[in-house]
């Protein structure tokens, strides 16, 4: 029996209704039989100028309509709100749930048999999911891939490396003039961070869900294969439509487990953490933040990139890209997990070779044996918290010191370089309000700076705590997460400076050390900090934003309202 396309419940209709629908789409020159039958297709493009990791998707949007019109589609390509991370304020986390929003109802309103998501800065990728899995058609993902290795002076550079500029000003290590230079090194291409950042774990992400066709993860932007990638994803996704593969077909219990692991072996983003939890919530898997820290703790790192590493990500695409890494992890996941392209997750690495083994290691011997995701738990942290070992200093992993409080963002950027901070190398750094519902938003503070009168002294790294996030592409001694956040009143609220905070990695502790009774005396006088929000957007986020051991995600946009729509516009 033929499947009944979806877009002719709008362009299939007799009399007034059909013939406005039908109508109104041939005023952009669009022959009659164009609407007879053939499976429509929507490019969700994240294009914007304002996003310069995805400057180049008007460009790429056009392979991806050549494959569908190819494979016999009819390609509509249509624009959502798109988050770029390096300008938008007061951070992308903010406004991820609304884009997931805004491409849920686009797809839903709208007269599509299927989607491609065309997505790569950090929040592009996640908020594009989330949307499309409360709708649940055929859906595919292209990612816009990394940009091209950085160069300084003769050596290859990335985002990772602004963090050890910026210190190195700070202590005179490094002029002005020479922080220009890198700067104008940095970036050499289109596409996102050329580090395994948070953008790159969201590509490989998807890959390892099976959302996406073979390699989609590593392919740089600049490179000719991302075309072919996305044209090839154009034509498959018009079979998908045939075929009825949905996304509850790929994002099965399983394929969610497959991730997990695949971001431990590759040292993905901390961030991949809250963005599954929030896509899982959407697709209705149930999944915990504890079962991260479960699956991944058998998995080695086996991908030497920054920041945990010392290459890019066109090394890593060009060293065999995900499905060499998917190989050598083989023993450790799902084989059988159908993915876009209609085949296994086995059936798509199983040819796969890796090509270099200082970026790709083996199993025998692998980059690392510290995992890339901890999740804590403590009387700072009752909900969780979690921290980057791969990425961290492991002569902080069990440590004792004094906290040194910051009460808020602009608490830390007045004091932090202070002469009199009452900090030494001993010392935790505690950053509070930074949470979910505190900034609002979740910023990437975390990784606070290391104060210049430590800098002076050849500190390298400090432990570090906060209820916010830290860049994917950032590194050190950081615990990020922490729930609930500073701003719900709980024992993170009320740390003071001089109370002594132990954390315990391999332990998979952080507590402070004070007796219940203090505790509770403390949160009885706590008061919060005011939320001077009324009206729009931020002020609903803030009412309805989940904690990050949740996912962040709104509690009424949990599960999805699927892709019927119940009445008609005219």
């Amino acid at each position: 029996m033929k499947k009944v396309l979806r877009s002719q419940e709008w362009f299939g209709k007799k009399g007034k209704d059909g013939f406005i629908y039908r109508a109104w789409m041939k005023n952009q020159g669009i022959p009659a039989y164009e609407f007879e039958g053939k499976p429509v297709i929507g490019i969700c493009n994240t294009w914007s100028e304002l996003t310069p990791c995805n400057s180049h998707f008007r460009e790429l949007a056009q392979s991806v309509k050549r494959g569908i019109l190819q494979a016999g589609g009819f390609p509509v390509e249509f624009p959502v709100m798109s988050l770029g991370e390096t300008l938008i304020k007061p951070t992308a986390m903010l406004y991820r749930n609304l884009v997931s929003m805004d491409v849920e109802e686009s797809i839903r309103a709208n007269p599509l048999d299927g989607v491609v998501l065309l997505c790569g800065c950090d929040k592009t990728t996640p908020s594009l999911v989330m949307g499309a899995c409360s709708v649940n058609i055929p859906t595919i993902v292209v990612s816009g891939g990394p940009m091209l290795t950085g160069k300084f002076r003769g050596k290859d550079i990335g985002t990772s490396d602004i963090w050890r500029f910026t210190d190195d000003l700070r202590a005179g290590l490094m002029t002005e003039e020479e922080l220009n230079m890198a700067e104008a090194g940095m970036c050499r291409s289109h596409g996102h961070c050329a580090v395994m950042g948070t953008a790159s774990s969201m590509a490989c992400m998807v890959e390892s869900l099976g959302l996406s066709l073979p390699e989609n993860a590593a392919i740089p932007a600049a490179d000719s294969n991302r075309k072919v990638l996305a044209q090839l994803s154009g034509k498959r996704i018009v079979q998908m439509v045939h075929e009825d593969l949905k996304l509850s077909d790929i994002l099965t219990r399983k394929a969610f487990e497959n991730a997990i692991k695949v971001n431990a072996a590759i040292g993905g983003s901390t961030n991949f953490a809250i963005h599954l939890l929030a896509i899982a919530g959407r697709i209705g898997i149930d999944l915990s933040l504890d079962e991260f820290d479960n699956l991944s703790a058998s998995i080695p790192l086996m991908a030497n990139l920054q920041p945990s590493g010392s290459f890019f990500m066109e090394d890593f695409c060009y060293a065999g890209g995900l499905p060499a890494l998917l190989k050598e992890i083989e023993s450790f996941l799902h084989h059988d997990c159908i993915t876009a392209n209609g085949k296994t997750l086995q059936e798509n690495y199983t040819k796969a070779r890796c090509y270099n083994r200082e970026v790709i290691a083996s199993l025998d011997k692998p980059f690392n044996n510290f995992p890339a995701l901890a999740v804590l738990h403590g009387n700072l942290c009752e909900n969780g918290a979690v921290i980057k070992p791969s990425a961290a200093s492991p002569h902080l992993f069990q440590h004792s010191g004094k906290a040194v409080v910051f009460e808020n963002i602009e608490d830390y950027k007045l004091r932090i370089d202070d002469p009199d901070l009452p900090v030494d190398e001993n010392s935790v750094l505690v950053l509070k309000n930074v949470g979910p519902k505190g900034y609002p938003g979740m910023p990437e503070v975390g990784n606070m700076t290391i104060p210049v009168k430590l800098l002076a002294k050849g500190v390298k790294d400090l432990v570090r705590i906060s209820d916010g996030r830290m860049s994917g592409t950032g590194f050190g001694t950081v615990v990020l997460h922490i729930s609930p956040e500073a701003t719900l009143g709980g024992n993170f609220s009320v740390l003071q400076t001089g109370d002594l905070i132990t954390l315990d990695v391999p332990g998979r502790t952080l507590n402070v050390d004070l007796p219940e009774e203090e505790l509770s005396r403390r949160k009885n006088q706590w008061k919060p900090l005011p939320l001077d929000i009324e009206r729009g957007y931020v002020n609903l986020y803030i009412n309805h934003v989940e904690q990050a051991h949740l996912g962040a995600d709104f509690g009424f946009l949990k599960g999805g309202s699927g892709s019927k729509v119940s009445r008609d516009s005219h």
